[in-house]
């Protein structure tokens, strides 16, 4: 049974730090492209981070040079570092398995961005 579950969510004030951990189960980890994903209340889920098996790194232009994406093969885990943080990055953050055009979403972690 594969599982993706995200911690690491909470209330940070604007310009705060959070990190994001997921760690996934299940699945043939080091072979998966990984990445986070995020979602307001109403709106698509949009793309924030990914990085593939190889290591190779891709973020959204609104990320950029404040959230940072890493792995860690032995543990099984995916890392969202958030810097800067301000109100528009409120969102629920899931993280997503992909290989071979298959998906597999954890159940998401909330992430509040307020003073």
């Amino acid at each position: 049974q594969v599982q993706l579950v995200e911690s690491g969510g909470g209330l940070v004030q604007p310009g705060g730090s959070l990190t994001l951990s997921c760690a996934a189960s299940g699945i043939d980890f080091s072979f998966y492209d990984m990445g986070w994903y995020r979602q307001l209340p109403g709106k698509q889920r949009e793309l924030v981070a990914v990085i593939s098996s190889s290591g190779h790194t891709n973020y959204a232009d609104s990320v950029k040079g404040r959230f940072f994406i890493s792995r860690d093969n032995a543990r099984n885990t995916v890392y969202l570092q958030m810097k800067s943080l301000q109100p528009e990055d409120t969102a629920v953050y899931y993280c997503n398995g992909a290989r071979y055009g298959v998906n597999y979403w954890g159940k998401g972690t909330l992430v509040t961005v307020s003073s």
